[in-house]
């Protein structure tokens, strides 16, 4: 019979390496290992567990993470489309950020769309943050663009520039456990040193074919001055939907759902389906063709993430 660990202290889970984990116990950070007795369950950051033994915070000193809390707000991915091993990223997750500049690199609506797909499979909320909105037209133009293709979703955003005030960011965040998201290079390590000043996040250069390098390496949750914590994590070139069904797919593109309605018995929604009702809702004018594409190649999952 496992012992119970009443009176193990209560932790979150903030970083992890290499087989130790950084937990915040009440105002300090203690470094904990995975009990045997756990056995093969995964601990990430995020988790709320149950700690024993050395939760002083003293350096050398190391406790046991004894129990892991039932989780919510899970942000899982596969590694690609076909790969059939789904990881858990960060646990109890509110609200995953979206981080995407409006230029240099340009947005990509592809992996807008596998971001959102993941949020609203796991009942997280969304919020996209606009990054390097200073950089003149293409900017303006990019945000003309990326409303009009989110009409119909209702989808949250906020901007923010070098130069603008960091309010309206910090204010969507306080409070809860978010995720940022976003491919190397759109400005998520600047944006997170302004967030949580002292973060010291690594900042790298956009290179000369438009894709960031990787410079984060590895998840972590910072504590906001506010309340709160934001999870960094490491730029993501792929973001796979091999475990999010095609039911859930469609959370994120609510726009065509009014189509199921004229879809025959049995209809897959591929488009080989000539009666299919996503069809006649674009034919009418009810949604817009390039959403349907989006939501047909996700559905398809043929093509390689980095395309998106």
């Amino acid at each position: 019979m496992r012992p119970a660990h009443d009176d193990a202290a209560p932790g979150l889970v903030i970083a992890v390496d290499r087989g130790r984990y950084t937990c915040r116990v009440e105002d300090r950070d203690v470094t904990a290992m995975r009990a045997r007795e756990l056995g093969r369950k995964g601990v990430v950051v995020g988790d709320r567990v149950a700690l024993s033994g050395d939760t002083s915070g003293r350096d050398g000193s190391l406790a046991r993470i004894v129990r892991i809390e039932p989780r919510f707000g899970a942000l899982r991915r596969t590694a690609d489309d076909d790969d059939p091993t789904e990881r858990v990223l960060v646990a109890n997750v509110a609200q995953l950020v979206i981080v995407t500049s409006l230029t240099d690199p340009p947005p990509r609506t592809g992996f807008i769309d596998r971001c959102l797909a993941a949020a609203f499979d796991a009942d997280i909320a969304p919020l996209l943050c606009l990054t390097k909105a200073d950089l003149g037209e293409p900017a303006e133009a990019a945000l003309a663009e990326l409303r009009e293709y989110y009409a119909d979703l209702d989808l949250p955003y906020v901007t923010t520039a070098p130069d603008h005030p960091i309010e309206p960011v910090t204010d969507l965040l306080t409070d809860r456990l978010s995720v940022l998201i976003g491919h190397s290079g759109v400005g998520k390590s600047t944006l997170v040193n302004r967030i949580v000043p002292g973060a010291t996040r690594d900042v790298g250069r956009v290179s000369a074919i438009g894709k960031g390098r990787h410079t984060s390496t590895s998840a972590v949750a910072l504590e906001l001055p506010g309340g709160g914590w934001i999870v960094d994590t490491p730029g993501i070139r792929s973001f796979g939907l091999a475990h999010v069904s095609a039911e859930s797919l469609l959370h994120a593109f609510t726009d065509l759902v009014p189509g199921l309605e004229e879809c025959p018995r049995g209809c897959d929604h591929t488009g080989d389906n000539e009666e299919c009702g996503l069809d006649e809702l674009v034919a009418e004018g009810r949604a817009r063709p390039e959403r349907l594409a989006s939501f047909r190649r996700l559905l398809a999952v043929k093509l390689e993430p980095e395309q998106y």
